[in-house]
């Protein structure tokens, strides 16, 4: 069972910082250098200053990025910057925001949830991590003694019971409400009824938790726990290590969309589309030609809702065809200790039979993928010239995402794309106090 606590969070204090709209920012993984500058002149208590500070030329082991976040983190306390709420809560999460063209409403709940190893309880993931990444969240973790940013998970509600529960705290109090750099609309209500927090935890507890973001923080939260504990700072199971700040989403909210994964794949010589259909003739089928249509090709994809349609635009020609596994069989030869789930998904046919097996074996070359998720993005790429193939890859599902996790299988690198990601500085989580 996923044990799912309230929690005291820290947030903004409005009436020293302005609008929350300049002080959240987008998790670490996704801010570059430019933007983390754009984030740093919107406002002095901007919370990219934690998630990710800047670099200084003379940065030693005990003078860096890590310890600046943590006098900072220690200022903002002191001076009543960022206060902490007197009553346990649960904080609903909502985000409103458009996607090709569509709107949607996705909402959640911040809460404490115990952490366990993945494969040794209820809590799963379904993708890979690295060890880099993780070594900069567990420095980070060390210095502040937070939460700086929350993990995402998801978990079923096939019912829609916890829904219902959180559905009339949105419409009795107004919320607190940042918009962000991509339009994205956010809001915040908090819950400090305690029949309620009751009622939600008794719901959540007995539903497992599949990790959609985070991946790498939360097992840095699983490490700085075990070193806390080995260093006897864990005074028993309801010390503040033992847990980390989590949004939970129902797996059933019609807000809960996965993006599709593109692939641009360089590194290969100029390949033509009639070259390309004989690379692929041996196990797949040429369902559609749509000349220099992307738009049309990503169509057919969508029509055909299966995974192993897949779309191919030939940069030297600008040529766009689809393309039908013939017949799944051969991912067994190929992808042999995966489950049938796992070979089935659109992005490990690519990489797996296409990328690893077919191209390498025909064109050669060092084939490199760069990702990105809009059709635009795509086509932009292809009119500049910036790969030699794109391809179009429909995106996993939500039955994908649970059967794979649930066989404690890791999905392929950059198999969904939750969008949009979760802002940090909505509200913050100790590790050292309740």
């Amino acid at each position: 069972m996923a044990d799912i606590r309230g929690f005291r969070g820290f947030r903004y204090d409005l009436g020293q910082v302005g609008s929350l709209s300049d002080v959240v920012a987008p998790p670490y993984d996704v801010v570059d250098a430019a933007f983390q500058k754009q984030l740093y002149d919107k406002s002095p208590y901007n919370a990219i200053r934690l998630e990710l500070t800047k670099d200084e030329p003379g940065d030693t082991e005990s003078e860096n990025r890590y310890t600046r976040a943590a006098n900072t983190l220690r200022e903002w306390i002191a001076g009543n910057v960022l206060l902490q709420d007197t009553s346990r809560a649960l904080y609903i999460y909502e985000q409103t925001f458009t996607a090709e063209g569509q709107e949607y409403t996705r909402r959640g709940i911040f809460a404490r949830v115990r952490l366990e190893p993945f494969g040794k309880g209820q809590i799963y993931a379904h993708e890979q991590t690295m060890s880099g990444p993780k070594a900069d969240r567990l420095k980070l973790y060390q210095a502040t003694g937070f939460n700086i940013s929350p993990i995402f998970g998801l978990y079923p509600d096939r019912d829609g019971e916890v829904a219902r529960v959180i559905e009339p705290f949105t419409l009795k109090n107004p919320p607190i409400v940042a918009k962000d750099h991509l339009g994205v609309i956010n809001r915040l209500w908090t819950i400090t009824d305690s029949h309620t927090i009751s009622t939600l935890i008794g719901l959540m507890g007995p539903k497992p938790v599949y990790i959609a973001d985070g991946h790498h923080r939360y097992e840095t939260g699983v490490k700085y726990l075990e070193e806390k504990k080995a260093a006897g700072e864990v005074a028993d199971d309801e010390a503040a290590p033992n847990f980390t700040l989590m949004m939970l989403v129902g797996m059933a909210d019609p807000g809960l969309i996965i993006l599709p994964t593109h692939r641009l794949i360089s590194g290969l010589d100029s390949v033509p589309s009639d070259v390309l259909e004989k690379v692929l003739a041996d196990h797949f089928d040429i369902v559609e030609r749509t000349g220099t249509d992307a738009k049309a090709a990503w169509d057919h994809i969508q029509m055909d809702g299966s995974q192993s349609a897949i779309g191919f635009g030939t940069v030297s020609d600008g040529k766009w065809f689809v393309a039908k596994l013939r017949d799944t069989k051969v991912m067994a030869e190929v992808a042999p200790e995966q489950s049938e789930e796992w070979r089935g998904l659109g992005v490990s046919i690519l990489h797996k039979l296409v990328i690893d097996r077919l191209i390498q074996e025909k064109l050669g070359g060092a084939p490199l993928c760069r990702y990105v998720h809009l059709l635009n993005e795509v086509t932009d790429a292809v009119a500049a010239k910036a790969c030699q193939i794109a391809v179009l890859v429909p995106p996993a599902t939500m039955d994908h995402v649970e059967q794979i996790a649930g066989h404690l299988e890791k999905m392929p690198a950059k198999s969904t794309y939750f969008y949009p990601k979760l802002l940090t500085g909505m509200v913050f989580n100790s590790l050292k106090r309740d």
